[in-house]
């Protein structure tokens, strides 16, 4: 990975309010994926009897991870939205430990990219949630008018 898309990532996570106040760090890039962690607030926590974060921000988290996984494909788009996102939440994330997700562009179209996703606690065997999403794909101004 080019480190002019390293640089277009981390400024995508950077310009983003909520990612900035999750403490969201961009922990890898490549062609078409991304791998995005956040660590444990007890701000963030849903569940005060538990400690278990808010379902929410794992949520922001996989968004926020299937974006830069858009941006970083092959195809070079210079933005992104969420168009739709489908999150199937497996068990609570364990309190104390960082949540990590990994997401990966899979399908481009003319105008749309599909991602899956995952997130993780330190037990990599068993997934926090899973996610499929669809997100616009905004090409550089040449190519919309080539």
């Amino acid at each position: 990975m080019t480190d002019r898309k390293r640089q277009i990532a981390r400024a995508f996570i950077e310009a983003i309010p909520h990612a900035r106040a999750l403490a969201m760090q961009l922990d890898e890039i490549g062609e078409g994926s991304a791998t995005i962690s956040m660590p444990y607030d007890a701000r963030l926590v849903g569940d005060p009897q538990t400690g278990v974060i808010h379902g929410g921000a794992v949520s922001v988290l996989m968004d926020t991870c299937g974006g830069a996984a858009v941006l970083s494909h092959p195809t070079g788009a210079v933005g992104t939205a969420t168009l739709d996102l489908r999150i199937d939440y497996m068990r609570p994330a364990t309190p104390g430990q960082r949540i990590t997700a990994r997401a990966e562009c899979y399908h481009v179209t003319r105008s749309v990219a599909f991602v899956r996703a995952t997130a993780e606690d330190d037990d990599r065997a068993r997934p926090v949630a899973t996610a499929t999403g669809a997100f616009t794909l905004e090409r550089p101004k040449a190519e919309r008018d080539a």
